[in-house]
């Protein structure tokens, strides 16, 4: 099969004619219906058009298992329209559209390429919205399928004009437009990475950010590519640690193979790391039940494990509950983003994973970001990395959470800030600084910069400090000796200075559709019924949240309490060292008394992967993880809360914080 990275685009194509009936992603679903009808509709007609369509409603996750052209079967499938979800299986493929159009931050959410793939396999060649979110972004360039922001195209491309490319990369920076001018990145690695070269000298001619400072000690010299790269520019980095997980590598190895052939040369194969994090419980997934996925799962998770055997790279599986079972202690393993902070990152290092929660590790003063599977598979035989330099907003944390206040009731507040809902943190850099973040352990760091990603951001990161040395020693054993680099200089300069009061901040939720739909707890205006309660993910499955998870359901142990008749309580570890800190510290007694389920570590319903998630429409969840768009966690509604939160309400039943649940049981 031909890769979506090397056709479509003529070699010095001067200008690209598009079909001319375009679709809108509107607000009403009678008009995206007409389009797929065959009729034509205007910009004007169509508006208002959807804002913060995620990647979860390109392709949702159970998708995820092809990798091939049957991709371009399913685009838009999740997509929701008003009250329905109006474009069908092989829709998109059988209506000859070429043009969609959508409103701000298109493609929110996870990291994964199989929603820029499924759209030029099903004959999408372009994209126009108000704003793209970073990652889904660079993956259409990877695959040479075009972005824009300019919609003075669309009256333009409906009546037969053909466009200039140059028109279609205004605004991007040279790399950027050069790969999509080849018709991919790995085409254009063919014609252009042949003498990547590590940049010589560190001359620092300005302050910098730490972010700044870390990705110049990491820049590649390139034809296109500055050697002291700043803000705007593209460029190349060689990263110290590449992951990558089994929703992926299947995708990853299909490509490279097809391009490079077998076996292939992959560069310092002694830094890639590869996780099989998602699927221990894809048995248990309504999401690939109902579709009939569950072999399809097998079959990519082969495919991984091929590929591991075949170049000989180090791993790390999760186990079925069974297998667990029979585990003598020896089997580490975890969600990928938390193992590699576990295990792998350092500070002053920089990480690139195929997880959009790859910013986790930035909670120990590295630059860690996602990619998309063309980025990590051009990592893989090159060493070299593609970003395009963003600018920084220095978070300034005054003050100190309250008691029982979490970092995720921190990042949920943050979300609910007028900036960040109008999108003013796409595809920056967030570092956390402060009185309140010196306060705050690195596990909860970690959920700040993880979620990061939710904020729209690049990354997150965290200046180390005394505190970072206390984890690396504890956790890891290892003696960390600081550098005076390793900080932002005075006089850095940053886009957006956002000051956060931590005194001020309450417990708080996230409304069912989106992360942004942040609002105190006490703020909820009528008693919230749940079904299910969920605790874990790569956000809320350290080792600090079981504290809290404990802290309450002990509580409630000891006074004869137990989850509420017709509620669920799941509770996931995030990595085999959480499970093990949970057991040596004897939390298991409280939390099977109360009735939870204990599950292994696994991404799990996070990602419709497992246990934990709704099975019907009207069911309601409160979750600990950190997004709840439209299909993720189930086809019901997802409330979005912090750990104490989430224990707390599945033992009264609704919505409630720890604290008003003694007050409510004396």
């Amino acid at each position: 099969m031909a890769e979506p990275s090397s056709v479509d685009l003529p070699a010095e194509a001067a200008s690209l004619r598009f079909a001319p009936r375009i679709l809108y992603l509107s607000q009403s679903p009678a008009q995206v219906e007409a389009v797929l009808c065959g009729q034509s509709i205007s910009l004007e007609e169509a508006k208002p058009l959807r804002d913060d369509i995620s990647t979860d409603e390109i392709t949702p996750i159970a998708i995820l298992t092809h990798y091939d052209e049957k991709l371009g079967r399913y685009p838009y499938t999740g997509f929701k329209s008003g009250d329905r979800m109006p474009v069908g299986t092989g829709a998109i493929a059988a209506s000859g559209i070429e043009v969609v159009v959508a409103g701000r931050r298109y493609g929110k959410g996870s990291s994964r390429e199989h929603s820029p793939r499924a759209e030029k396999l099903a004959g999408v060649r372009l994209v126009i919205a108000e704003s793209f979110e970073r990652i889904y972004r660079q993956n259409a360039d990877n695959i040479g399928l075009f972005t824009s922001t300019d919609f003075g195209l669309i009256g333009r491309i409906a009546a037969g004009e053909a466009i200039p490319v140059d028109e279609l990369v205004t605004g991007r920076d040279a790399l950027a437009g050069a790969i999509l001018k080849a018709g991919g990145l790995l085409r254009f690695g063919q014609k252009s990475m042949k003498d990547v070269q590590p940049v010589a000298s560190l001359q620092q001619k300005q302050p910098r950010t730490l972010f700044e400072k870390i990705v110049a000690r990491h820049a590649l010299r390139t034809r296109l590519t500055s050697a002291q790269p700043s803000p705007g520019d593209g460029a190349f980095v060689r990263a110290d640690w590449r992951f990558i997980h089994e929703y992926y590598t299947g995708m990853a190895a299909h490509m490279l193979h097809a391009n490079f052939g077998r076996p292939l040369l992959l560069h310092a194969p002694d830094s890639i790391v590869v996780f099989e994090d998602h699927t221990s419980y894809v048995e248990e997934s309504p999401a690939h039940r109902r579709g009939g996925l569950v072999p399809n799962v097998w079959r990519m998770v082969d495919a991984q494990r091929a590929f591991v055997a075949a170049y000989g790279l180090r791993s790390h599986r999760t186990l079925t509950e069974q297998e667990a079972a029979l585990d003598d202690g020896s089997n580490v393993a975890g969600i990928s983003h938390a193992m590699v902070a576990e295990r792998y990152a350092l500070p002053g290092q920089l990480v690139v994973g195929t997880d959009s929660h790859t910013p986790h590790s930035g909670a120990l003063g590295c630059v860690a970001f996602g990619v998309g599977t063309t980025d990590m598979a051009n990592a893989f035989v090159t060493g070299a990395v593609r970003l395009t330099v963003p600018q920084s907003v220095r978070v300034r944390l005054d003050g100190i959470l309250a008691r029982g206040v979490t970092a995720k009731d921190l990042v949920l507040h943050m979300l609910a800030l007028p900036f960040i809902r109008s999108g003013g943190g796409v595809g920056k850099v967030f570092e956390f600084t402060g009185e309140g973040i010196a306060a705050l352990s690195t596990d909860e760091r970690a959920t700040l910069t993880n979620m990061s990603a939710e904020l729209g951001g690049f990354t997150g990161i965290v200046a180390p400090d005394a505190e970072t040395v206390r984890f690396l020693r504890e956790r890891r054993g290892i003696d960390f000796d600081l550098q005076p680099w390793m900080r932002s200089d005075e006089g850095a300069v940053y886009a957006h200075e956002l000051h956060v009061d931590c005194a001020a901040v309450a417990p708080m939720v996230a409304a069912p559709g989106d992360p942004g739909n942040g609002l105190p707890l006490e703020s909820v205006e009528a008693p919230v019924r749940i079904d299910i309660a969920y605790g874990g993910s790569c956000t809320a499955g350290k080792r600090e949240d079981f504290d809290h998870y404990h802290a309450v359901l002990r509580w409630a142990a000891d006074r004869g309490l137990r989850v509420a008749p017709g509620v669920q309580l799941f509770l996931q570890f995030g990595t085999t060292a959480v499970r093990d800190y949970c057991v040596a510290a004897g939390y298991l007694d409280a939390f099977e008394r109360v009735g939870a389920r204990i599950l292994q570590p696994s991404c799990g319903a996070c990602g419709n992967c497992g246990p934990g998630g709704s099975s019907d429409a009207g069911q309601v969840t409160v979750s600990a993880i950190n997004r709840n768009f439209p299909g993720r966690g189930g086809p019901g509604s997802v409330w979005l809360a912090s750990p104490p939160t989430v224990a707390a309400s599945a033992i009264a039943g609704e919505l409630m914080s720890f604290e008003a649940l003694r007050l409510r049981h004396g």
